[in-house]
Formats: structure tokens, sequence, C-alpha cells
């Protein structure tokens, strides 16, 4: 009988949770059938602009690594207990204050970056601090698809712009290719060269970076080397811009200017971009061949 107590004893807060929760799932699901309706609009436009806008087609593979870490840590993010916060309720009013003040002031960087700090407000408001803690990772991922406001992008791709005339300026007379340069203008003696926006490697440094954090997370476990490695790719980035643009010169100088353009123009880009995958490799390459002498030496 003792032993019969005690089973409907442990069993009772069972059936009393379960219930909670599956109502708290029916809330959630309630919920993100609301965000959908309301965002809608905005999500179209934001998919649009990943399509049509080069510097930001990065942004397809943020929510759907955002997916994959989810999907991927599903067993602990299933074990958690929801423990709904008064908090999120705040986080959810700011956020549609954003929206509003977003569509009605033409800003798509507010009503954009309103949909994660919702999402935030939203696992904070029913699942809790708990959960939320455990998918602020995923979750802050996806401010990476959010494209830079246009005056915030001008800020960084003309010093980007700048830095890159600089080094191929210092790089080319190396290869015997001399060079005036006039801020973003390198005049060669063949043709002048033109770093224009696109040329500026800001296309390159997002979507190296994103690629950067995907694969620390995926190939490393250690924090800090998964840092080391995001922040190594803003280097990366430029010294590969940089070297793209001294091919170019080469080009101009030794070859034939027409061959700069066109085909050879995209095909460097992806080139050199294939190249700053292989330094962030090899850089991890590295973190891992010093680590192992470091512990052998120990």
């Amino acid at each position: 009988m003792s032993d019969l107590a005690q089973a409907v004893s442990v069993s009772e807060p069972m059936r009393v949770s379960h219930p909670k929760t599956r109502l708290i799932s029916w809330y959630a699901a309630i919920v993100l059938i609301l965000v959908a309706w309301l965002y809608a609009p905005v999500i179209v436009r934001l998919v649009r602009q990943w399509w049509s806008d080069p510097d930001f087609s990065h942004g397809f593979f943020v929510p759907l690594f955002s997916g994959f870490v989810l999907w991927h840590t599903r067993a602990r993010l299933a074990a958690i207990r929801p423990q709904p916060s008064a908090w999120g309720l705040p986080v959810i009013l700011l956020s549609l204050a954003m929206l509003v003040v977003g569509i009605f002031g033409a800003e798509l960087f507010l009503s954009r970056i309103s949909l994660v700090l919702l999402i935030a407000g939203i696992v904070m408001f029913f699942p809790g601090w708990t959960m939320f803690r455990a998918v602020l990772f995923p979750l802050s991922f996806l401010v990476l698809m959010v494209p830079i406001p246009a005056i915030v992008f001008s800020q960084i791709t003309l010093p980007l712009q700048i830095l890159a005339s600089k080094l191929s300026a210092w790089a080319l007379p190396v290869f015997g290719v001399p060079v005036l340069r006039e801020g973003n203008i390198i005049n060669l003696p063949a043709m002048p060269l033109e770093v224009a926006q696109a040329c500026s490697g800001i296309r390159s440094l997002m979507s190296l970076t994103t690629l950067a954090i995907m694969y620390g997370y995926l190939m490393e476990q250690r924090t800090w080397v998964r840092v080391a490695l995001a922040v190594a790719s803003v280097p990366i980035a430029v010294a590969a811009n940089g070297l793209r643009i001294v091919g170019t010169g080469l080009i101009v100088q030794y070859w034939d200017p027409d061959k700069a353009e066109g085909f050879f123009h995209i095909f460097s880009g992806w080139l050199v971009f294939i190249v700053s995958l292989l330094m962030l490799f090899a850089l991890h390459r590295g973190f891992r061949f010093f680590e192992g002498n470091s512990e052998r030496a120990s």
C-alpha cells in the first residue's frame, strides 16, 4: 500500500504539469501564427532583398542555420521545464512599437530587427529565462540576416574602399607596376583602376563572418576558438579582397585591360572567397596544432 501511495503521489504532479505544458504550447503556437501574419510583408521584402542584393545574399543561410542549431539541441531543449516570465511582455511591447515606427517611418531596419526582438520576448514570456538562455546563440545569430542600414553601410564601405586601395598601391609596385593612388582610384600606366563600392570587400566580409560563426559552431567546441575564428574572418576578408584587386591590376598591366572585366572579374571574386575559406580553415588547424604541441610539452 505504501508503494502504491508513493506511485500515486509521484504521478499526480506529472499529470498536473503535463496539461500546463501543453497549454503553453498551444498559446505559443497561436502567437507564432499571429506573428507570421503580422510580419508577412516585412519577411517578403526581406527575402526579396536577399535575392536581389548580392551584398546580403548570405541571409538565406542564417535562419536555416539557426533552425539547424535548434534541431540539433532539441533533446536538451525538450528537457527544459517551462517557467513563463512576465519580463517577456515589455520586450514584446517594445518590439511591436519598433515595428510600428519602422513601418510608418519607412525604416526597414527597425521593422526587421523587431522580429528578432519579438521572438526573444516570446521565448521569455512563454518558456521562460532558462529556455531563453538555451536558445540565445541561434536567436542572436538571426541578427546577421537583417541587412545593415544604408547610412551605416556607406560608413563601412568607404573606409574599406580606401583600405583596399592602400593595400593594392603598396603591393603592386612589388610586382613592378608603378602606381599613383588618388583616394580609391589607382592610376596604373595602362589605365586607372577604381575600387568601387562593390569592390570594397563588404560582401565577402559579411559572408565570411557568417560562415566563420557557422564553421566554428560545427567544428569546434571551445568558445575562445569560435570567437577567434569569427574575429579573424574580418582581416582575412580584407586581405583577400586586397589580393583580388592586386590580381586585377596585374591583369590590366601585363595582359589585357578588357580581361579584367566580365567573366574574369566575377571568377576572381569566387576564387578569392574560396581562398578566404581556406585561410580560415588553415587558421583553425593552426590553433589545433599549437594546442597539441603545448599539451605534449606539458
